[in-house]
């Protein structure tokens, strides 16, 4: 008996030095994370129960209980290098099968498809119409295109501009934009076809002799488009007429194949003060085609591809995962996991979110080995193989003492 009992001992110490060299082999392994030996101890039950007089049998492993606390964050220059401070897992596709992992070290495969070391697809919400929101309910490839991000016809041009209140009317008439003397001011703004080709808006304020009204006259190109508009500002300086504050252009052709450009002058914060013209803002809502320049991914998991035209385009918000019971998670190795009955139904979130961390772009979450800790564990559990070894070895001397009674 005591042999037996001492062998289930010395299985017992090795497999807690192979759960240590385990731990030990990954402190370097991005997203490990350690393991502990659990152990119980045995009885041989009759079919009355355990008597008081029991001896145990010796001791099992009960199970290799995976520890789910936080690594380290450590800082990189990637920004698809993704680390997780907090709660949940990042879910993968292998080929249609989810996997969960906290190792965030992901690149692109030649596709523009966001992968780890393994080709497993990262998994996002995809945006929903022009990317205000996400829709939770469905996952999706996370892919980044290299196209080029498409222009925008200007439609609206806002001026924020003061109308001098003592301004008197151009001496000469009627107004011409190659004689500065038949008008009071300008101002001009760079406007897109549909096409992303860049055209120039000017636009001329000619007093009236009628007090507190003002023509405009808009230009594109060089080329005069539709007549005078009129402004009439109250005795306050604040916009009457037109009532909206817009005027709508007639449609003017580029000459270059795009569509023509349909332009709404906003003049509603135009203000009549003082003795001095001044422009707050001119802008408008079109631009160019533009390039990829750079991939951003915030906290929130929320991944948005910049262009050099100035525009930020969301490709989807990252899919995170939780489950009641991490620790019943089915390990499939390279630092990944799958769904089990223990581990409980998976809970889909977003980063942020109640039971889910953030996400940080540009870092990776160290193994959570401590390995100190680990050399201590080595020792110890060294030191429980040689004490079982002992006892094998005492048990023999006792029986071969036995044998030898004559």
């Amino acid at each position: 008996m005591p042999f037996r009992v001492a062998l289930s001992g010395l299985n017992a110490a090795s497999a807690d030095l192979n759960v240590t060299a385990n731990n030990i082999a990954n402190v370097n392994t991005t997203g490990f994370k350690r393991s502990r030996a659990e152990f119980a101890d045995v009885f041989q039950l009759s079919a009355f129960g355990l008597p008081s007089t029991a001896i145990g049998a010796g001791v099992r492993l009960a199970r290799v209980a995976q520890q789910f606390e936080q690594g380290s964050v450590e800082f990189t220059t990637h920004s698809l290098d993704l680390a997780l401070s907090g709660e949940g897992f990042f879910t993968l596709s292998d080929n249609g099968a989810l996997v969960y992992t906290r190792a965030g070290a992901f690149g692109t495969d030649r596709d523009g498809y966001v992968v780890n070391a393994a080709g497993q697809r990262l998994q996002v919400f995809p945006p929903v119409g022009d990317g205000a929101a996400f829709d939770t309910a469905r996952l999706t490839d996370l892919r980044l295109s290299t196209a080029d991000n498409p222009p925008l016809a200007t439609s609206t041009i806002t001026t924020h501009l003061n109308l001098p209140a003592n301004a008197s009317p151009p001496v000469t008439t009627p107004f011409d934009a190659s004689d500065p003397t038949s008008y009071n001011h300008t101002t001009s703004v760079t406007v897109y076809d549909s096409l992303g080709a860049a055209h120039t808006v000017s636009l001329y304020y000619v007093r009236t002799a009628t007090p507190n009204q003002w023509e405009m006259y808009a230009r594109i190109d060089g080329n005069t488009v539709g007549g005078p508009n009129t402004l009439v500002l109250s005795d306050t300086g604040s916009l009457i007429t037109p009532a909206t504050g817009q005027f709508t252009l007639p449609p003017y052709s580029p000459g270059n194949g795009a569509a023509d450009l349909n332009l709404t002058i906003d003049s509603a914060a135009v203000t009549q003060f003082g003795d001095s013209f001044g422009i707050s803002s001119l802008t408008q809502n079109g631009y160019a085609s533009g390039r990829l320049t750079a991939i951003e991914i915030t906290q929130e998991g929320i991944v948005q591809a910049r262009y050099t035209n100035g525009q930020a385009t969301p490709l989807g918000q990252i899919a995170l995962a939780n489950f009641p019971n991490p620790q019943g998670l089915q390990q499939l190795g390279d630092t990944t996991w799958g769904e089990s009955f223990a581990a409980g139904a998976v809970i889909r979130g977003t980063a942020g979110a109640t039971n889910f961390g953030l996400i940080q772009s540009g870092a990776l979450e160290s193994s959570n080995v401590d390995l100190t800790e680990q050399l201590v564990n080595m020792i110890t559990a060294q030191r429980n193989f040689q004490a079982n070894a002992q006892m094998i070895s005492t048990a023999d001397q006792i029986t071969q003492t036995i044998i030898n009674i004559r």
